[in-house]
């Protein structure tokens, strides 16, 4: 097994999470990434998904963030989410009104600032519903 690392999620209000962990999945811009001890330094931006933290092969926490930006060291990996949440505190209805709410605003955007907002409004929202169908 792999020697246990800091995990640490903070969001914009106080940090949410600091615990060792043996490995960390994060939902990347580019595709998901596993962190272990030792993990080479990088930083990323992060797509709306769900954050797995791990001991031993076992998933720990399931942990639905927005988006954000991970920055990764030899010891540790951040999170800074700009929203965060354990997945089994999804509200289901709560996120489908999200999607309803962001395809209207992508209907109505008149500029290139709406849109884009409207476009990741309506991503947050999809993948909080498939998050919420992954269970615990």
């Amino acid at each position: 097994m792999p020697d246990p690392f800091t995990f640490d999620l903070v969001s914009p209000e106080k940090l949410l999470l600091s615990e060792d962990v043996e490995m960390v999945v994060v939902p990347g811009a580019e595709g998901d990434f596993g962190v272990l001890i030792g993990h080479a330094p990088l930083i990323s931006a992060l797509r709306p998904g769900v954050i797995d933290t791990y001991a031993g092969t076992k998933v720990e926490k399931r942990i639905f963030v927005a988006g954000g930006f991970a920055e990764v060291t030899g010891e540790r990996c951040t999170v800074l989410a700009e929203e965060a949440m354990p997945v089994e505190d999804i509200d289901l209805a709560a996120a489908e009104t999200r999607i309803t709410s962001a395809r209207a605003a992508l209907d109505q955007a008149d500029n290139d600032i709406a849109r884009g907002q409207a476009e990741m409004a309506l991503a947050v929202g999809e993948a909080m519903v498939a998050a919420h169908g992954t269970g615990v």
